[in-house]
């Protein structure tokens, strides 16, 4: 984004790619759709930005939603929105996408060199290590756009943090976000990995998430998890509602029919149509069960009990990275002028849901117009 904003505005543009193909972690966001973007209303899609949302809002403002739809448009790429505001693609992958940007670049002049990675500097040149030996670039202005540390082996690693620790820049420790729960299960929840758990609740820090998730043998992934994983991550306690949709009067009032000899299970099962996904949890997390309003309260929240996140390298996304105060309002490096940072290798996160390929978009085309403005300017001098 930053180059095709840069090679818009008539300069001379070469791409420094480290793998031998561009794009590989929004091909594999291709994989479930390619999740551009949220149509919903302004104030609630910046709020998902939590701490971060007033550092991004003049970003976002600049090319949020519309702008993203407007210009996978460009690309020739239709779009629609779902039922949850999530908006894709028509095509329901990444490829066609890509390969109209790239040839948009191409067409701009831009230069994409494969297998260059970035070593970092020496004075005011870039060091590479290249498929033809080491290399050094003299440019006039740099962004760098790396990723965060998640995914390694599409070339987000991370590898990029100490060579800007060692020039200065103010960074924070990364931490896995988006990402699964570990739990160490008793052997009898092995019969339930792989199913998913339905039309529930998760309940965190006062904050109710709707969503469903997945069991595994590693512990608990999807959508709904994902929605909590930064609590979680934080030491939050996590509760889940196995019956959102049912208020605690009327949990009550069916508790209190008659068991008769049936088993509690079975009870359970028939009184409040409890799947056996949902019935191994509620024996997981909160055995031995009790009975009566202590069995009601407990199927209202459930006490999530986890080891902590999934690795790093097994998140979506990543928090920490370039601290706000280490770049100027138009994400230029103040450690190194005429050097500007884009997308997730600034420490900023958010949920998944299009708000993450949205402000990759959107502080990259920042970081191009903060280019284009210090050249303008005169630059190095």
């Amino acid at each position: 984004m930053a180059a095709e904003t840069l090679a818009a505005a008539g300069h001379r543009v070469t791409i420094a790619e480290a793998k031998p193909s561009p794009g590989r972690k929004v091909l594999m966001a291709g994989k479930s759709g390619l999740n551009l973007t949220k149509s919903e209303p302004a104030e609630t899609f910046l709020g998902a930005y939590a701490e971060a949302a007033d550092w991004l809002e003049p970003m976002l403002e600049a090319f949020g939603p519309e702008e993203v739809q407007g210009w996978a448009r460009g690309l020739g790429q239709d779009v629609f929105t779902g039922s949850a505001g999530r908006v894709f693609p028509v095509a329901m992958k990444a490829s066609p996408l890509l390969r109209a940007w790239l040839a948009r670049l191409q067409g701009y002049g831009v230069t994409l060199h494969g297998r260059w990675r970035w070593q970092g500097w020496d004075g005011a040149d870039c060091l590479f290590e290249t498929p033809g030996g080491a290399r050094r670039v003299s440019p006039h202005a740099t962004v760098l756009a790396m990723g965060g540390a998640s995914w390694a082996r599409l070339g987000s690693d991370g590898a990029w943090a100490p060579l800007l620790a060692a020039a200065g820049a103010g960074l924070d420790p990364f931490a896995p976000a988006n990402v699964g729960l570990r739990v160490d299960w008793s052997r009898h929840m092995e019969q339930h990995f792989g199913m998913p758990v339905k039309s529930v609740a998760l309940l965190a820090d006062g904050q109710v998430h709707r969503g469903e998730f997945v069991l595994s043998r590693r512990g608990l992934e999807g959508s709904g998890i994902y929605a909590v994983s930064r609590p979680a991550r934080e030491g939050v306690p996590i509760w889940i509602d196995l019956l959102p949709d049912w208020s605690p009067a009327k949990l009550a009032e069916r508790l209190a029919r008659p068991r008769g000899k049936l088993s509690l299970s079975n009870y359970l099962r028939r009184a409040l149509r409890l799947d056996p996904v949902k019935l191994a949890l509620l024996r997981e997390f909160g055995g031995p069960l009790p009975e009566g309003p202590a069995l009601a309260a407990l199927l209202k929240a459930l006490p999530l009990r986890h080891a902590g996140p999934r690795p790093l390298d097994e998140a979506i996304s990543v928090a920490g990275g370039v601290r706000q105060d280490a770049v100027d309002a138009q994400l230029m490096l103040k450690c190194r002028p005429g050097t500007f940072a884009a997308g997730e290798m600034l420490d900023w996160e958010a949920p998944t849901g299009g708000y993450l390929l949205t402000a990759c978009l959107a502080t990259g085309r920042w970081a191009g117009q903060g280019a284009d403005a210090w050249l303008a300017q005169g630059g190095p001098g």
